[in-house]
């Protein structure tokens, strides 16, 4: 009969996820001023609306694609969790 005192548990520590957490926002950021100077070089004038538009799009790309490898990475080391303890 298995001990059930004991139980494996997928979730990642409470550390790894706001590291995650604060990575995302960082790819928003890094996304963001990415955004800034593509649109900034390229506009002549009055370019508020396109600077704005090109922050957000960048910025949303930049963290989508962050929080992708983030649940990646944080799926995995819960797999390695559950792998190397004994049952």
């Amino acid at each position: 009969m298995p001990d059930s005192t004991s139980s494996l548990s997928a979730l990642p520590s409470v550390a790894a996820r706001v590291i995650a957490f604060c990575s995302i926002l960082l790819g928003g950021l890094a996304g963001g001023l990415l955004g800034y100077g593509l649109v900034d070089t390229q506009c002549d004038g009055a370019c508020t609306v396109p600077t704005g538009i090109g922050i957000l799009t960048c910025s949303l790309m930049g963290a989508g694609g962050t929080a992708i490898v983030a649940v990646l990475v944080l799926r995995v080391q819960g797999e390695w969790r559950q792998v190397t303890e004994p049952s």
